[in-house]
């Protein structure tokens, strides 16, 4: 009989068990609301400046006061859509509520910028609060982003530019480090003094 009870408690143990891993099915209960989670002050404030961002029209800079020379400088900025390398373009548009500055926009950024005085003599706008420049060369404008070290829009051409840079390709100028042509053909015809 032993032999028989045996049995009967192997064959029933792995039901006794199976019973008590399984869980009970039970409907799903209600979603417990959550209390608010208390932010820090820093948070707050992050939140507070972005919905103030988000609101504050962009081309709107009270400090930033231009002179007649970012003025004048203002009126050679090419404005519209420009394409650029890899399928890439820039729309540049000018303020409609002050003059002398523009709206320049990518890809998924968008900046308010204003001539700046550049010593090279490209023409330079940048946008300070953003950390973006704008620079238009006779040839080519870039877009690059400061705070991030990198370009954001390279090799846009205006039909200006494109022409010019076609002109550049056909009749390259001279480089800095380049003699004059004028100056070394008048040089190598001139006679020799006697000595």
């Amino acid at each position: 009989m032993k032999p028989l009870v045996l049995a009967a408690c192997i064959f029933a143990m792995p039901a006794a068990l199976l019973a008590q891993t399984t869980a009970p099915v039970i409907a799903p209960a209600k979603a417990v609301a959550k209390a608010p989670v208390a932010k820090s002050p820093a948070e707050i404030r992050r939140s507070a400046l972005k919905a103030v961002e988000e609101v504050t029209p962009i081309d709107e800079d009270p400090n930033v006061k231009l002179t007649a020379e970012d003025l004048e400088m203002a009126k050679r900025v090419f404005v519209g859509t420009i394409p650029c390398e890899l399928g890439n373009s820039v729309t540049i548009t000018a303020s409609n509520r002050r003059p002398g500055f523009f709206v320049v926009q990518t890809k998924g950024a968008r900046f308010n910028m204003h001539p700046v005085e550049s010593r090279t003599g490209a023409l330079r706008l940048e946008d300070p609060k953003r950390g973006a420049m704008w620079l238009q060369l006779g040839n080519k404008s870039m877009l690059m982003s400061q705070k991030l070290g990198q370009r954001l829009a390279d090799e846009c051409m205006s039909p200006e530019q494109t022409t010019l840079a076609d002109e550049l390709k056909k009749n390259p100028r001279p480089g800095l480090l380049d003699a004059p042509v004028a100056a070394a053909s008048a040089a190598a015809s001139a006679p020799t003094a006697p000595k």
